[in-house]
Order: structure tokens, then sequence, then C-alpha cells
């Protein structure tokens, strides 16, 4: 009963570990670059996910003094998050824009077929 017990305390992180192998295989295995930037976003879900769950703490409360012994939880990883967040969709436009700009150009978006054409194909 108490492996049980310790594998389901762990069901997040292996959840996580889980999405970061998904989406460091998208970005490995697909040549599509539409894909790619996928494959990045999935595995950065996969860090969020991470912190925040580092960040929580059983039976804490909010940062507010209270009196008496009382746990808190750090608000700081969530803080960063959200910070986090932002830049991650800033930066997923940004490159679905420069994948839009290749395809432009090449007329594809796929890296094998963008590099022959590159290398005199």
């Amino acid at each position: 009963m108490a492996e049980s017990s310790n594998l389901i305390g762990l069901l997040n992180y292996w959840v996580i570990i889980v999405l970061m192998m998904i989406g460091f295989y998208i970005v490995i295995a697909h040549g599509n670059l539409v894909k790619k930037i996928v494959g990045l976003n999935v595995f950065q879900i996969s860090v969020f996910l991470l912190y925040i769950t580092m960040g929580k703490i059983d039976g804490g409360t909010a940062p507010i003094l209270l009196e008496g012994d009382v746990i808190y939880s750090n608000p700081l990883p969530h803080v960063l998050i959200l910070t986090a967040i932002v830049v991650g969709v800033a930066t997923t436009a940004l490159g679905l824009a420069l994948v839009v700009r290749i395809g432009e150009e090449f007329e594809t978006i796929e890296e094998d077929e963008i590099a022959h054409m590159e290398n005199g194909g």
C-alpha cells in the first residue's frame, strides 16, 4: 500500500516527464516547422507544470501574516510562470511569423526540403 500511495503522490511528476519527452520527440522527429513549434510549446508547458508543482505546499496558505505558526506557499514560482507564459506566447507568435515568411520564400515549411534548396538542389 505504501508504494502505491508514493506512486500516486508522484503522478504529476510522471505526467511532466511524459510531456517533456513528447515535446522533445516532436521537435526531433518532425521536419515540419509548425510541428517543431508545437513540440517546443508542449515542452515549455511541461516546465511550467514542474515549477507550479514545486511551488505548491500541502496545507500552505497565502502569504498573509496571521497569528501563530502558519505554513505559507511561496507565490514566486507562480508569478514567474505567469511571466514565462507571456514570453512563451510572444516567442510562439514570432516563430509562426517566421514560418509564414519561410513558407512564402521557399514555398514549403519542411526542413529537409528547405535544406535541399539551400544546398543547390
